[in-house]
């Protein structure tokens, strides 16, 4: 997709961080933008920020750990702009906690916003897509932690892993329907996913006070958090994304940090794969 000007793009988690980032590079772009999120008062704010520099763009509502809201969402974007081009599955948490304090709450939320939602994101948006035969693209973020797992975060992991399988396998089965798919993974970005519980739907239960005030002065969670505050410039990998877009990239990083440890990785599954080779497999 090398001209956007004039396609159309629907961006879930929109109203801050990376989302506002994308849809704001996107605008430049000159494409057509629905904002999606379901912190209503920023996504308001959002909207109108990039409405002042006459780019044509909308908000809309919705808990896309629900499919009934995306469901409905996506029948907005469709009313007001007719076609499907581009779907930016970003909406994320950064829930789960640390093992021996999970709940079947923390996991039903982070793997239902983080990976139900861009299962779903393909599912509905898909078809939208093929309808009109001009082709489009799908772009999920996942995180670096969707390749190096840590073992402080791990829910939160599983989820993003499964955004990297997802668009892994997606993206031979879509290029054949004229669908082009990309998947994110940044490092340390600008954002608010240190206080993603602000967000917490109430069928949840909600951690209680001790507990968020226990992890929040925690020694682990103070660097995550300053490291995000010294973070990349959200509208920075809006650009990267766009261009991801526009050229067709299956992986779309943000920096380099990170590429040791996932060199490593690979390392050590070839190390597994030396293990047992010249081994033959008793049939």
């Amino acid at each position: 997709m090398k001209d956007l000007a004039g396609k159309t793009a629907f961006v879930t988690g929109a109203a801050s961080g990376i989302g506002l980032g994308i849809a704001t590079a996107l605008a430049r772009a000159g494409a057509k933008v629905m904002l999606c999120d379901i912190e209503e008062p920023a996504l308001a704010g959002a909207v109108e920020g990039l409405k002042r520099t006459n780019a044509d763009v909308e908000g809309v509502r919705a808990d896309v750990s629900l499919r009934a809201e995306l469901e409905s969402a996506a029948e907005a974007f469709v009313a007001r702009y007719g076609k499907a081009h581009i779907l930016v599955n970003n909406a994320g948490v950064g829930g789960g906690g640390p093992y021996g304090a999970w709940t079947d709450a923390g996991w039903n939320w982070t793997l239902g916003v983080n990976l139900m939602a861009v299962v779903w994101g393909f599912e509905i948006f898909g078809p939208l897509i093929e309808r009109h035969g001009e082709g489009g693209h799908i772009v999920s973020t996942a995180s670096i932690a969707g390749l190096v797992a840590n073992p402080v975060t791990v829910p939160y992991c599983v989820s993003k892993y499964g955004v990297v399988a997802l668009s892994e396998g997606l993206r031979a089965a879509l290029a054949p329907r004229g669908i082009g798919v990309s998947v994110l993974c940044p490092g340390f970005i600008r954002t608010e996913i240190m206080d993603s519980v602000r967000n917490l739907p109430e069928r949840f239960d909600r951690p209680p006070a001790e507990a968020l005030a226990a992890m929040r002065s925690s020694d682990m969670f103070k660097t995550a958090q300053e490291r995000i505050l010294q973070g990349i410039d959200p509208l920075y990998v809006g650009e990267l994304a766009r261009e991801g877009i526009e050229n067709d990239w299956p992986y779309i990083f943000t920096d380099l940090e990170f590429e040791p440890m996932v060199e490593m990785r690979f390392a050590a599954i070839r190390e597994g794969f030396d293990r047992i080779r010249g081994r033959v497999p008793r049939r």
